[in-house]
């Protein structure tokens, strides 16, 4: 089992549309695949038309009265199932901080999964808190959304800085290009700059499209609806190159 986080220090970067429609193609492709909806939001939940609420909420589950088996539910795709959220993740670090060994608690509760899913999509909140760094101690690759701006690029090292002071060296850390408008000649030059001066950022871009923008009115992800579609060509070119640079 591989647990992908999807994750970023900045909002609004594509992060949830990411982690639906990999997941979406890993399950298409039969992997047997999980969303765990990790933000109080619940925009994964809402994609695939499912409430989001957990018996107990985040302290039943962190103190481990709930299994994570018992509350996965079902998604109306084959191979596909979903942990939804719950609004009181927006506890998440308090109910962590008074565990032993908080960063290890999300890693703990993944463990028995492991022969039941061949991916686990963690989509996560923004900026970096006690449940990120639990996120960086479970995952084996954190997949990091990068809009071509100085500002994202900013965070990318931030978030770099941050890994290599708390000797985070278990997870790989790969960036990909995110909500890119081709059009702007700044998108452009910073995507081919980074590239050549970051390798670890994946070559494949995600566009800035009304498609993605369109599942929260279908409430699934893009190949639930349209089989023909750029954004989600790119999805599956990025999905198909993640797998290339993770195989073991």
């Amino acid at each position: 089992m591989k647990i992908v986080a999807l994750y970023s220090i900045k909002g609004g970067v594509g992060k949830t549309a990411s982690a639906v429609n990999l997941a979406f193609i890993a399950a298409s492709q039969g992997y047997r695949t999980l969303v765990w909806d990790l933000d109080p939001q619940g925009a994964s939940s809402y994609y695939f038309r499912i409430k989001p609420k957990i018996k107990g909420g985040s302290k039943d589950l962190i103190a481990g009265k709930r299994e994570l088996d018992g509350l996965i539910k079902g998604t109306d795709f084959d191979n596909l199932d979903l942990l939804p959220a719950d609004f009181s993740f927006r506890n998440l670090d308090l109910v962590l901080d008074d565990k032993k060994k908080p960063t290890q608690q999300l890693k703990k509760l993944l463990k028995p999964l492991a022969n039941d899913y061949d991916y686990v999509f963690l989509d996560c909140p923004p900026n970096i808190s006690l449940l990120s760094e639990a996120v960086f101690a479970a995952a084996d690759i954190l997949l990091t959304p990068l809009i071509p701006t100085t500002l994202s690029l900013r965070t990318l090292e931030q978030l770099k800085e941050f890994l290599a002071e708390h000797n985070l060296q278990n997870v790989a850390l790969l960036p990909f290009f995110s909500m890119v408008d081709r059009r702007k000649n700044m998108h452009k030059e910073m995507m081919a700059s980074l590239i050549n001066t970051h390798p670890e950022i994946l070559q494949t871009p995600i566009p800035y499209a009304s498609d993605i923008e369109r599942m929260g009115l279908e409430r699934m992800p893009l190949g639930g609806f349209t089989t023909k579609s750029k954004s989600l060509d790119a999805y599956q070119a990025l999905w198909k190159e993640l797998l290339m640079r993770t195989d073991d």
